[in-house]
């Protein structure tokens, strides 16, 4: 099996280097070439344009930041779609608008390809050790067909539906979890002003029916004061801006979407793009003159789960 991966950004590498891992021939391409020299390194094959890697390719994954830059690569010069036909299956991993990629792989099937969207969610500390969970919309022979590089980049993988699908949970799940990062950061405040020591809530919430994944995760480099979750700012606001979008199309009358879309547009224009998502606590720690640190909470996630071959649920 020969895999093609066009995105080596913050998860997309990570992805990409579980595949080299597993010595998958992999053949690989960025906007930024120097991105790719330490899979290059490690055995994968630099490629000079998307068109070309599906040419070298059985299986072409794509992971990148923004819808516009999915369509740039499927439908810019030299593209993949060029190089997309019979016997080929394409692979969205980004997380993007779920019309579009219904638009886009309406194109590629076209040509005679298959088509996925597999999205991931759990971090990039969990695409480092291929334990992250993969969302998978598409036909079921194309599922069947790329389980095999799916269980190498993730553990739990979800058949959700038909093409589009996917998209739509996974843009879900980034709002959920935004959410609850907003309300982490004013749940830790309270109990810094009302003198409960921060490793202790720590633990407590942990314990107790608030936990979440968020917390689990996110709050550690909040307390170490890095925000370093390796996920800025520019792809929140994207992603709960897509969240919102669904909310409007489908007429939901919702009391939470657009005020979170409102916090994060205003951690954006404070931070910068490229700040950490996590930094939405520093809001709050501005405006209360305080911070939320405490010892012992690492600057960077580490998953020290053991790597297992992927399953689908």
């Amino acid at each position: 099996m020969r895999v093609g991966f066009i995105g080596l950004g913050n998860l997309g590498y990570r992805l990409a280097n579980n595949l080299v891992d597993y010595n998958i021939e992999t053949f690989i391409y960025d906007l930024n070439k120097d991105s790719g020299k330490e899979l290059e390194e490690k055995g994968a094959v630099w490629i000079n344009s998307p068109e070309k890697v599906a040419d070298c390719s059985d299986i072409c994954i794509t992971c990148l930041p923004s819808p516009d830059a999915v369509s740039s690569v499927l439908e810019g010069r030299n593209g993949l779609l060029n190089g997309l036909g019979p016997k080929k299956l394409w692979i969205e991993m980004s997380t993007t608008d779920s019309q579009e990629i219904i638009r886009l792989g309406k194109l590629a099937e076209d040509k005679g390809a298959m088509v996925l969207e597999a999205p991931v969610s759990g971090g990039c500390h969990r695409a480092s050790t291929g334990n992250i969970s993969i969302l998978v919309g598409g036909s079921r022979d194309a599922f069947d067909f790329a389980f095999p590089v799916l269980k190498i980049i993730g553990q739990k993988i979800i058949h959700v539906g038909e093409i589009g699908k996917a998209s739509v949970l996974k843009v879900v799940t980034n709002f959920l979890a935004s959410t609850h990062l907003v309300a982490l950061g004013e749940a830790l405040m309270v109990c810094k002003k009302s003198g409960l020591d921060l490793e202790r809530a720590f633990e407590g919430i942990k314990a107790s029916s608030g936990n979440s994944f968020v917390h689990e995760t996110e709050s550690q480099v909040i307390l170490s004061g890095s925000y370093n979750v390796n996920f800025t700012m520019d792809l929140v606001c994207k992603d709960v801006g897509l969240f919102q979008n669904l909310v409007e199309k489908l007429g939901i009358k919702t009391d939470l979407s657009l005020l979170i879309t409102e916090i994060f547009n205003e951690g954006r224009n404070t931070f910068g793009d490229k700040s950490w998502s996590t930094k939405i606590v520093k809001r709050l720690e501005d405006a209360c003159h305080d911070n939320l640190r405490a010892v012992g909470f690492p600057s960077e996630l580490v998953d020290n789960e053991i790597k297992t071959t992927g399953i689908e649920l």
